[in-house]
């Protein structure tokens, strides 16, 4: 689909958004730093870095598939 990337205007909607209402920003990261936090306390910090890395290429690399 064409036009995906954030332009500016939406980026100023979006920063607004989260300015006058953190909670959504907060309900949005809620779930990745508890999985970060379970995977630190079962394996270790490093684990936890690992996965988050490879979580967030993984994410990269599907968006440039598309």
């Amino acid at each position: 689909m064409a036009g995906k990337k954030l332009d500016r205007t939406n980026a100023r909607t979006a920063l607004e958004v989260v300015r006058e209402s953190p909670t959504i920003a907060f309900i949005t990261v809620a779930p990745a730093v508890v999985v970060f936090g379970v995977v630190w306390w079962l394996f270790g910090f490093w684990a936890a870095i690992l996965l988050a890395l490879v979580f967030g290429v993984a994410a990269v690399a599907t968006q440039k598939l598309r």
